[in-house]
């Protein structure tokens, strides 16, 4: 499994070491408590519909990329600062990515999750 990015009819991958939150532990634990995450690696948040779906930092250390999906359409791109890093967008699926992952994403691009 892969996020793919897909711009102008051309793709790239943006990770290839892909974890799912979709239990409500995984989700409420998101990336706490980690002290990094691969260069390679995404946390995915699957809900079952577009809703407005916030995201905190408290206990990640680190910097990350997040976007906001609706279907495969990104809605929002924000990086997030460690500690204190507070975001939100309308989304059924939420990408977490390492800092620096996602540049080149716009909010209209397509990304999607290839099984």
């Amino acid at each position: 499994m892969y996020v793919e990015h897909r711009q102008d009819g051309t793709g790239r991958t943006i990770a290839s070491d892909v974890e799912i939150a979709d239990t409500f532990l995984t989700k409420a634990r998101g990336l706490m408590f980690r002290r990094r995450i691969p260069d390679d690696y995404a946390l995915v948040f699957e809900f079952d519909e577009v809703d407005k779906r916030n995201l905190h930092m408290v206990f990640v250390p680190f910097d990350i990329d997040a976007l906001w999906l609706a279907g495969e359409e990104v809605t929002k791109k924000k990086r997030l600062s460690g500690w204190t890093g507070i975001g939100f967008g309308l989304a059924d699926r939420v990408i977490e990515l390492p800092a620096g992952a996602a540049d080149g994403i716009e909010r209209g691009d397509t990304v999607r999750l290839v099984e």
